[in-house]
């Protein structure tokens, strides 16, 4: 490729497809194939919730990302790296200690897909133009979000069928494995040939690597200082930890409730009905209740919606109360539930997220550090999902699967309390 200007359509979705396709690997699939796999629920929860770890503290060498090399080359190097890592995945399944080896895989391919996330990002600001950046936000966010719909849909169809196919579960996860890492090592060797060569894209060369890194970590820390002393910050962390404490809790407990069967509580769907069920509903309601969460905000302001908004995150629960004591277990049932609780997820995940861009960017005094800002409140935002869903199997076991949705109700209070210290603190719309 040329060091000339590369449409964005020729990278750009294959970049952020690629973007979202591990995280949803760690977050989604490792908990429907350990529960598959006979996995209690405190121990898959427990230990999947760990996988966060890396996207938690990712900004703490994020400067090595800018220092060393180029951004294309991470890009690029990572990208290759997963595809391996996805096929270790494959390789475990079949041993006797299979849970621990593919966890480190697991690990792995976390803390690989953290540092892509790095560099991606920054590459996006490289490689398009200031007017195209803008342009491409909305493309770039599709295609992460079809990434998770592929992965939570057609791949988890895909694995109930090689299920029956194979006549066992592992070995139909593993040939899964196999297709994804086949699938991500296709992508891996398009992007390395449709990603353009910006001149921008290049190490600190002007600096020796020393004298780079010390100012990059001083830059760091100051960025991190200023965070911390900005108005209303106790509020504002308790906000980002506390938010998602019903969600956070729900989500690791959703696809064992769909395939655990009725004796355990739970709906007793196949691998593949969980795949229509959650992969395509599922995934509609979530992309429907962002798009509509998006275009009310834009008309009456975050100030105005965000009450409802935390009541809509919140009565999702009900749907999957109504599902543990009702009578009614049909899929088109099923499927209503899961539709209304990812959509409500949607909508009430809209005011989150536009609280944290504008906490980062510092209101009416744009903030120089606005960029450091928003990794570090994602960073409080992945400590709010990791703590709660490593609690979430143990608090199930305890109480069963109906008595567990009732608990995330009562959680709810807290993410109605925390919305209205927050609002109070908005600034009115002008």
């Amino acid at each position: 490729m040329s060091r000339g200007r590369v449409s964005g359509w020729r990278w750009v979705p294959s970049l952020y497809f690629a973007e979202g396709m591990p995280y949803v690997v760690v977050m989604t699939l490792a908990g429907i194939m350990y529960t598959k796999m006979g996995v209690g629920n405190a121990e898959m929860a427990f230990f999947t919730s760990w996988l966060m770890l890396p996207w938690l503290v990712k900004p703490l060498w994020s400067p090595v990302v800018d220092i060393l090399g180029t951004k294309r080359g991470w890009v690029v190097a990572m990208q290759l790296l997963l595809a391996a890592t996805f096929s270790s995945v494959a390789l475990a399944l079949p041993g006797a200690d299979y849970f621990r080896f593919t966890m480190a895989s697991f690990f792995a391919i976390a803390f690989l897909s953290a540092t892509h996330d790095i560099a991606a990002d920054g590459f996006y600001m490289l490689g398009l133009e200031t007017r195209s950046q803008s342009f491409f936000v909305g493309i770039r966010t599709a295609f992460y979000r079809a990434a998770m719909l592929f992965c939570q849909g057609p791949v988890v169809m895909v694995a109930g069928y090689m299920e029956k196919y194979c006549g066992k579960i592992a070995e139909g996860w593993m040939w899964t494995f196999y297709g994804l890492s086949t699938l991500f090592l296709i992508i891996a060797i398009y992007n390395s040939l449709a990603m353009p060569r910006p001149e921008r894209d290049h190490s600190n060369g002007d600096k020796s690597g020393t004298q780079g890194f010390r100012e990059a970590l001083a830059e760091f820390c100051s960025a991190f200082v200023t965070f911390f002393r900005k108005p209303h910050i106790l509020s504002a962390l308790a906000f980002m930890v506390l938010y998602k404490l019903p969600e956070a809790q729900i989500i690791k407990l959703i696809n064992p409730f769909l395939l655990h069967p009725v004796d355990r509580g739970g709906l007793g769907l196949s691998t593949a009905e969980v795949g229509v069920v959650y992969g395509t509903v599922g995934m509609i309601g979530l992309l429907l209740g962002g798009i509509v969460g998006g275009m009310v905000v834009a008309k009456g302001g975050l100030r105005r919606w965000i009450m409802p908004m935390a009541w809509s995150m919140s009565l999702t629960c009900l749907a999957f109360v109504y599902l543990a004591y009702s009578s009614s277990h049909t899929l088109p049932t099923v499927a209503a539930c899961v539709f209304v609780e990812q959509f409500g997820y949607g909508f009430g995940g809209t005011a989150y997220i536009l609280y944290l861009i504008s906490f980062s960017s510092g209101g009416e005094a744009p903030s120089p550090y606005a960029t450091s800002h928003y990794a570090i409140c994602t960073g409080f935002m992945t400590l709010g999902s990791m703590l709660p869903g490593m609690a979430a199997g143990w608090i199930e076991e305890q109480l069963g699967y109906g008595l567990f949705f009732m608990w995330t109700m009562a959680c709810c209070i807290v993410t109605i309390m925390t919305s209205m210290r927050i609002r109070r603190q908005l600034p009115a719309e002008k």
